[in-house]
């Protein structure tokens, strides 16, 4: 009996090829569209997992406010980690990371340029748990100038990882360390990613309040990181609060598994995911899937009348309800296997091309072949199941005299669901239209805002080689030896890659010094540095070369921390460490000039209180910003280049423009917008397939009524008209509906920024009416055949 039904639905399938086409398309595009969107759903939900004791793993961040400033740091300073482990039995071990700049490591001939160097010490191999290639993961960081390697750099810098234990590195010229182990190369689901890892110096370790890493802790087996956290507020009071004197204060921890997706703290190690966008993308997966599996229930009941007759006949030979329930459901789920299989090609050929519009390495085969057809055929039979059931229990329904006359007796009452369903498919697709607007919208908006200086022709490149920071007056002066070098400035940090640290100070206001300290951003730089960035002062004025005392006492502060302390004339006013210097005295600073904001890194994140000041060493100047002939760019790189080889004849310069840094800090959020908006394209199309086998059908049912009202008189656009105003009051209707789901996931998104733009109306009207059109054009389409037909092949036979 099954080899009948699958017979007898595989020669209907292929007797009205149209109508399986539509289906399988839209379908298969549908189907396609979710399983790309469920492998990058499903890769992002898996950040961090691999490591053994996932679940026990937490990172320590802290949030404060205080009267005109807040901070939300994942950073800590290094003794926040052996503090924990010490104070509470529920820390099983505690690790701290700080980030540098990294450089360039050299072994004989051979050198290889990283920028993602981690000091720590042996703690961290005992809370993450990394496949050790060679080495022993208990001792590899425990000696001074220790360094562990992944297989990639080792194989880069010693032909094999293997060749690599034992060999001792230079890093800029300074001992990099022995290398002691060598790690299989990190997954591409991990925050923390890095190239090398060193055994920090002894006097890496820091102060309270100097904030420039990252601490994790292990958690007991049976520890409850929640109730942990409750008893965090002892640990500020016991070594923090003396010197912070804040009392909105609060540490938090945060599961590494939920890192990703869920943190968008200042100063996080790399860039992370969004929550919010995977909720769109799941919502946006499912929605593309509904709107498929719609598509092929609406022309399903809308074949009704074809199938009518087919029905009366089973019936008369003596099939039951629940047979003929069973052939219908069969070929629904026949053709959903087509469709699948379809689609499991498509994401096939187009996975490539996605992981390159993603920025991901996702592969189809991740969890095998025998799972992967297994998914497929049971996914088959669901949305096989979903799609078909109500068709086949509609279509089966109907009384065997109205069946042979052709009659479909309540086709007109599920006309209404039908409705019903096409407007859900264009709500849906307009919210989605809506929405990808409105995030092209504020893209575009962070990516041209005012940022407080000039990016626009500004080079910025690290000085790798110490020799070469010592001379940086010297090579300042050769490269302004161009008219194409307009400016050259230096600083300890580099902008708009989230490397700027921060500390506490004591502040003085009007009313004396502040009992509490002030948590600010910290940036070194010379009296070159804010005219080469084209930064204003607003008040007082820059650093002066020619004044020795601002190299040790002066202080910039900038428009933010001015509002955070209350000052109504900052100039004068002095600042004071919260260390103390061998002297046992507070290092104090005298504000000399105030700096118009601007920022630092993205518009998702506020402009901070900052307090520059002008490197204390000659090492210490490593960052150089060059602003160049906007006309003669060529030019400009070529001297800078020249120029650069005769002060380090070791590394290259190795710049970046400043726009650029500021442009990579959205490129997940850009990368998620071009995906959001092909996969509306994508819901557009399928939406409009559906509207177009729809209006097929309508039309088809109608064409007597369409010859008698011709023969009346009726003129061709009039028939146009009438039919196309169903369809038109259906996408009215849906369009008022799409308004508020649209409203309701564009705010959610735009919470993420800082700075953003108000919900424009532009957009929800636009993309209703750009929705209409194509409805209006797609059904045009179909009908004006109709409308033009000669009425007389209609009516002869009547």
């Amino acid at each position: 009996m099954f080899r009948l039904h699958l017979k007898i639905a595989l020669r209907n399938l292929l007797k009205q090829r149209s109508y399986a086409f539509i289906n399988v398309f839209g379908l298969s595009t549908g189907l396609c569209a979710f399983f790309l969107i469920l492998f990058y759903v499903a890769d992002d939900l898996s950040y961090d997992r691999f490591h053994k004791n996932a679940d026990r793993i937490v990172r320590v961040v802290q949030r404060a406010s205080w009267e005109g400033g807040a901070l939300n740091l994942a950073l800590t300073s290094s003794p926040f980690a052996p503090a924990l482990k010490a104070d509470y039995k529920e820390v099983e071990e505690a690790a701290w990371i700080i980030g540098e700049a990294g450089g360039l490591f050299s072994y004989g001939t051979q050198q290889i340029k990283a920028g993602d160097v981690f000091f720590t010490d042996s703690s961290f191999l005992k809370v993450f748990s990394y496949q050790f290639l060679y080495g022993d993961p208990e001792n590899s960081l425990s000696a001074t100038n220790s360094i562990v390697l992944t297989e990639k750099l080792a194989r880069k810098l010693f032909g094999t990882a293997e060749n690599a234990m034992g060999k001792v590195l230079t890093l800029d010229k300074d001992p990099g360390g022995t290398v002691t182990g060598v790690i299989a190369d990190l997954p591409e689901n991990t925050h923390l990613k890095f190239s090398a890892l060193r055994s920090a110096p002894p006097n890496q370790v820091g102060a309270w309040q100097q904030f420039n890493g990252y601490t994790y802790l292990l958690l007991a087996p049976n520890a409850d990181y929640k109730m942990l956290e409750a008893r965090l507020p002892e640990f500020y009071k016991k070594h923090l609060k003396g010197e912070m004197g804040v009392e909105d204060y609060k540490m938090s921890l945060q599961p590494i598994t939920s890192i990703h997706l869920h943190s968008d703290l200042d100063y996080e190690v790399g860039t992370n995911g969004s929550m919010k966008y995977i909720s769109i993308f799941i919502v946006a997966a499912v929605m593309i899937l509904l709107i498929a599996i719609i598509n092929y229930m609406n022309l399903a009941t809308a074949r009704a009348s074809v199938r009518a007759r087919e029905v009366g006949v089973r019936k008369v030979v003596g099939a039951e309800r629940k047979q003929i329930m069973f052939s219908f459901w069969l070929e629904s789920v026949v053709l959903t296997l087509i469709a699948c299989l379809v689609a499991a090609l498509m994401v096939e050929l187009l996975m490539p091309y996605f992981n390159q519009l993603a920025g991901k390495s996702l592969s189809t085969l991740k969890y095998g072949f025998p799972f992967s057809v297994m998914f497929v055929v049971v996914f088959a039979l669901v949305v096989g199941t979903l799609s078909g059931s109500y068709p086949a229990f509609f279509l089966s329904g109907f009384s065997v005299i109205n069946a042979l006359k052709g009659k479909t007796g309540t086709v007109s009452g599920h006309g209404i669901l039908r409705k019903g369903l096409v407007v859900f498919q264009f709500t849906i697709t307009i919210a989605m239209v809506i929405v990808s607007w409105v995030i092209y919208n504020q893209m575009q908006y962070v990516m041209t805002s005012d940022l407080g200086f000039d990016k626009q022709q500004v080079l910025t490149f690290h000085l790798d080689d110490e020799n070469t920071r010592l001379k940086v007056s010297s090579l300042k002066n050769e490269l302004l030896q161009s008219p194409l070098i307009k400016k050259v400035g230096v600083a300890g940090n580099p902008i708009g890659n989230n490397n700027i640290g921060t500390s506490g100070f004591f502040f003085e206001t009007d009313k004396g010094f502040n009992p509490s300290t002030n948590i600010v951003q910290v940036f070194m730089a010379d009296e070159d540095l804010l005219p080469a960035m084209g930064t204003d002062i607003v008040q007082g004025r820059n650093f002066s070369g020619q004044q020795s005392s601002d190299q040790t006492h002066a202080i910039i502060i900038n428009e933010t921390l001015v509002k955070e302390l209350g000052l109504k004339n900052p100039i004068g006013k002095r600042m004071r460490t919260t260390y103390v210097n061998e002297k046992g005295q507070r290092e104090e600073r005298t504000i000399v000039g105030v700096v118009k904001d601007f920022h630092t890194y993205s518009l998702q994140h506020k402009i901070q209180g900052m307090l520059l000041y002008m490197p204390p060493q000659r090492q210490d100047q490593d960052n150089l910003y060059v602003r160049i002939d906007p006309a003669q760019t060529k030019a400009a790189l070529q001297w800078i280049k020249k120029v650069y080889a005769r002060f380090d004849k070791v590394n290259p310069a190795e710049f970046h423009f400043l726009d650029d840094n500021f442009a990579a800090r959205y490129e997940s959020e850009q990368r998620q917008e071009n995906l959001l908006l092909i996969f509306t394209l994508l819901a557009i199309s399928i939406a409009l397939l559906g509207m177009y086998g729809l209006s097929t059908f309508v039309t088809s049912q109608r064409t007597k009524e369409i010859a008698v009202r011709r023969v009346l008189g009726a003129s061709a656009m009039s028939i146009i008209n009438l039919l196309n105003s169903g369809f038109m009051k259906i996408t009215l209707l849906a369009s008022i509906l799409s308004w508020p789901v649209a409203y309701f996931f564009c705010n959610r998104w735009l919470q993420d920024f800082a700075y953003r733009i108000q919900t424009p109306l532009l957009p929800f009207v636009l993309s209703s009416t750009l929705c209409m059109a194509m409805v209006f054009l797609t059904v045009t389409y179909k009908t004006w055949k109709a409308a033009k037909a000669n009425p007389v092949d209609a009516l002869k036979y009547e």
